[in-house]
């Protein structure tokens, strides 16, 4: 299934209904980074980005929703990021990609609330999948920033050391789906809930100095 497509995303629709007769739980989880400075990313690369990470969440819950309305019950689980609520440079179109996820979400969580449609968000630190070596990479390159993208390369290479498997994040939505009342946000990995956390309580400017310090951010060119 492709969820960019509405066509492709309907004939999934009926090929499961015409099988199963209901559709209870709907976990988004489909997604890709653009890599690359924001002045570097084309519109083009920019729509593209959202078409899927956005867009397609929005294409499958809109495709499921008739359904669960009918039945009365439902759960939608989608997967954002840490970086939906704390970005990062470089990957500017992604993380604004999951901060829109995260305000779609929301929203949606109380629209679906009196058909006992449950709806909730995960949002993973970095994890050992493909994710990472599938990233595109933005089209127009400009040599001004390269300092600083090889320095947050480096950083992100060594932070990758401790990166999630992937059963973490399987395990959490199994324990979203069994709850009875389950929450709003589930943040994944010690690293992204301690990053979360950083960003409610501590004063803009001192999280943000933090930030661009574990990053290597001000260093000269």
């Amino acid at each position: 299934m492709d969820v960019r497509l509405d066509e492709s995303v309907k004939a999934c629709m009926n090929t499961l209904l015409n099988k199963t007769g209901r559709l209870d739980v709907l976990v988004n989880n489909a997604g890709y980074a653009l890599r690359g400075a924001l002045e570097e990313t084309t519109l083009q690369e920019a729509k593209a980005q959202f078409e899927t990470n956005l867009f397609g969440v929005v294409r499958m819950t809109k495709g499921v929703l008739p359904i669960m309305r009918r039945q009365g019950s439902g759960q939608i689980i989608n997967v954002s990021s840490a970086v939906g609520l704390t970005p990062l440079p470089f990957v500017g179109f992604y993380s604004a990609s999951k901060f829109a996820v995260e305000g779609y979400t929301e929203a949606l969580r109380h629209e679906v609330k009196p058909f006992n449609i449950l709806v909730s968000l995960v949002e993973p630190g970095s994890v050992k999948t493909q994710f990472w070596q599938n990233q595109q990479d933005a089209s127009e390159r400009i040599s001004d920033y390269d300092s600083w993208r090889r320095r947050l390369t480096e950083v992100r290479q060594q932070l990758m050391e401790k990166v999630l498997e992937p059963t973490s994040v399987a395990e959490v939505i199994l324990r979203i789906i069994e709850s009875k009342s389950p929450r709003l946000r589930y943040a994944v990995g010690s690293d992204a809930a301690r990053i979360v956390r950083m960003r409610r309580l501590l004063p803009e400017a001192m999280f943000e100095k933090g930030m661009r310090r574990t990053l290597g951010l001000d260093i000269k060119r």
